[in-house]
């Protein structure tokens, strides 16, 4: 540890002393290496990146992080808007950290069709866990991908497990039945529910439902708390039409608040 942080910060003094010249992909990676969250966040902002100048250098960067990669434990959130992904994250993410891991998470929010453009808000509902020094947020527009992750979702995650985060958290668009494709990118797919906000099996059809690890009905409290205890007994009854999970795991359906 002490290592990697001498090796991190004689990067960034030489960095400062050469600003006239560009950050080569070799210390870039080394600094991501080191645990250094700046240069994670300029990775991530490198392989998500368009422009043809930076599609080799991104290349580059993952060819040297991949070796490194592969040994976190990745869970999917999903849900649709208002469940409550965001507030559930930062108090998961805090508790994770109080037994000692580090959590990275991905937060995916949608972008508008017309100016392309995104709020990135999801961070600014996660304050504790911003400001904690073993958590990492990156908010990643999803820029038309679909399936509720970004373009490069995937490609961020090995560059966070570089970095040294064992438990990335991946936090979908959150727009029902479609996002299916953050299934294939993790180990855990957690379905948070919303009990009482109308038909609950009607924003959470069988596409995403049968391949959820764990429902769980958020907000479970005060006078919402009967229908919430109702809305688990029908999503209960509800996984039981779904056919057995390869794996052989049983999906639970649990209250939350």
């Amino acid at each position: 540890m002490a290592r990697s942080k001498q090796i991190d910060k004689q990067i960034i003094d030489r960095i400062k002393d050469g600003r006239s010249r560009s950050e080569t992909i070799d210390e870039l990676a080394l600094l991501i290496r080191s645990g250094n969250r700046s240069a994670l966040a300029r990775g991530i902002t490198l392989v998500e990146s368009t422009h043809d100048a930076d599609i080799n250098k991104a290349e580059e960067l993952l060819r040297i992080l991949l070796p490194h990669s592969g040994n976190s434990f990745r869970v999917g959130i999903s849900g649709v808007p208002g469940a409550g992904k965001s507030t559930f994250i930062e108090s998961f993410g805090i508790s994770m950290i109080h037994a000692g891991k580090k959590v990275a998470v991905l937060a995916v929010d949608p972008s508008s069709e017309t100016g392309k453009g995104s709020i990135l808000g999801d961070k600014t509902r996660m304050n504790e866990l911003a400001s904690n020094s073993s958590a990492f947020i990156r908010p990643s527009p999803s820029s038309g991908a679909l399936g509720g992750v970004a373009r490069k979702t995937r490609e961020a995650i090995f560059l966070c497990e570089a970095a040294g985060y064992d438990l990335i958290l991946i936090e979908t668009v959150g727009v029902g039945q479609s996002e299916t494709a953050v299934h294939s990118m993790v180990d855990f797919f957690l379905l948070i529910a919303l009990a009482g906000a109308g038909d609950e099996l009607q924003g959470i059809k069988r596409g995403i439902m049968e391949m959820a690890d764990l429902v769980v009905m958020n907000k479970a409290d005060g006078d919402n708390l009967p229908r919430a205890k109702a809305a688990r007994q029908d999503v209960q009854r509800a996984l039981h039409f779904f056919p057995e999970l390869p794996s052989g795991w049983i999906p639970e359906v649990l209250l939350a608040s």
